[in-house]
């Protein structure tokens, strides 16, 4: 796969490299610690792409998260202090709800590539999505996803009769009406109190990405890895345009942009969903955390919640969210699951073969002289 094996490059050498007269510098804020993937590999990999796809005519200038942090994104691509963010759209849900509706559709997923293109085909073709980013003053151009979420706990789970009363941390609604529905108690609380809250006792577990053994230290409290899948983390917005400089931008460069963020996101899909927990999975096992696989009386309850909780998220896109073409448009997305899940199949997982079929896919019919205006 040619993308893993190019090289990341600090933004500064690249700039430097291309050495373009006319290079025009792009504000870069991913509002990621420098461990996160979103961090490294797909801001860093986007500052190799960016001046490779244009020619040289962008180049990037990093904004580090100790000066835009995640939740400082939308505010930053208002003022101007970044040009383009990682911006996510669960944190802005009143102004993004045609967009974070997707959020509460975790429980689709089986495969993490499949979702990446999946969402970034339904927010490039969702007029009401383009609507929404264009009024909050950004232009979308691709989304990435997590790896498929598991059970990280203290205690053994080895049937759905060992769920029952467990304090489970809940990353968001679709994860807290799961949890309720094989009797566990779900708790709100930020990912950076994981550590804590199971060290002390005041959680049993949590439902998040394996590599949250590694990014968070949960390799030191967890004892056991539950191999249920609990769908995907995939409702963002990696590389947000502001409107403005959007519009100084050439056709070409807007082109050239929207490759360099596709290969980057999947890259980023990539380390998150595969790398990522294969490398957590060794550290745990090194550690001698005992990984569980799910008993069938756990698989069914899932599969059952799975297939009845489309209408819960029809429901509070309906009454919280405000879109009164929900069930239209949650249906549209289930579709595009299927289309990409038979895709990222079809050619067995290779990133730059999932590269090349989101862009002609996707990006090869959008005008680029009139998108995101």
């Amino acid at each position: 796969m040619k993308l893993l094996m190019k090289t990341m490059v600090a933004a500064s050498a690249v700039a430097f490299s291309v050495g373009a007269v006319d290079a025009r510098d792009l504000r870069l804020a991913s509002g990621a610690p420098p461990f996160h993937p979103a961090a490294n590999p797909l801001y860093s990999s986007f500052a190799e792409f960016l001046p490779e796809e244009t020619n040289g005519a962008l180049t990037p200038q990093m904004i580090g998260p100790e000066v835009v942090s995640i939740f400082e994104v939308k505010k930053a691509l208002q003022s101007s202090l970044a040009e383009v963010g990682n911006l996510l759209p669960m944190f802005v849900p009143a102004e993004l709800p045609n967009t974070a509706l997707t959020g509460d559709l975790s429980f689709l997923a089986t495969n993490p590539h499949a979702m990446a293109a999946a969402m970034t085909e339904f927010v490039v073709t969702c007029p009401d999505c383009q609507a929404e980013f264009k009024t909050l003053g950004g232009v979308y151009t691709g989304s990435g996803s997590s790896d498929v979420y598991v059970l990280l706990t203290t205690k053994p789970v080895r049937s759905l009769a060992d769920l029952k009363g467990l304090r489970l941390r809940s990353g968001g609604a679709p994860y807290a009406r799961w949890a309720e529905s094989v009797g566990a108690a779900p708790a709100q609380i930020p990912v950076s109190e994981t550590f804590e809250s199971l060290s002390q006792g005041l959680l049993d577990g949590t439902m998040a990405s394996v590599s949250d053994l590694i990014s968070y230290r949960l390799v030191d409290v967890a004892k056991y890895i539950i191999d249920l899948p609990l769908g995907t983390y995939h409702t963002t917005s990696n590389f947000t345009v502001a409107n403005g400089v959007w519009a100084e931008l050439s056709v070409d460069e807007r082109a050239g942009f929207v490759r360099a963020a596709t290969k980057s996101g999947t890259l980023f899909t990539q380390n998150w969903g595969y790398e990522r927990p294969g490398e957590a999975r060794k550290t745990a096992t090194d550690a001698g955390l005992e990984i569980i696989p799910a008993s069938q009386d756990m698989l069914d309850a899932t599969n059952a919640f799975r297939g009845t909780d489309v209408d819960a998220a029809i429901a509070v896109a309906v009454e919280q969210l405000g879109v009164a073409d929900a069930a239209e448009k949650i249906a549209r997305f289930q579709a595009l699951v299927d289309k990409w899940t038979s895709i990222v199949a079809s050619v067995d997982g290779d990133v730059d073969a999932i590269v090349a079929k989101v862009q002609s896919e996707v990006w090869d019919k959008v005008d680029f002289s009139t998108y995101g205006l």
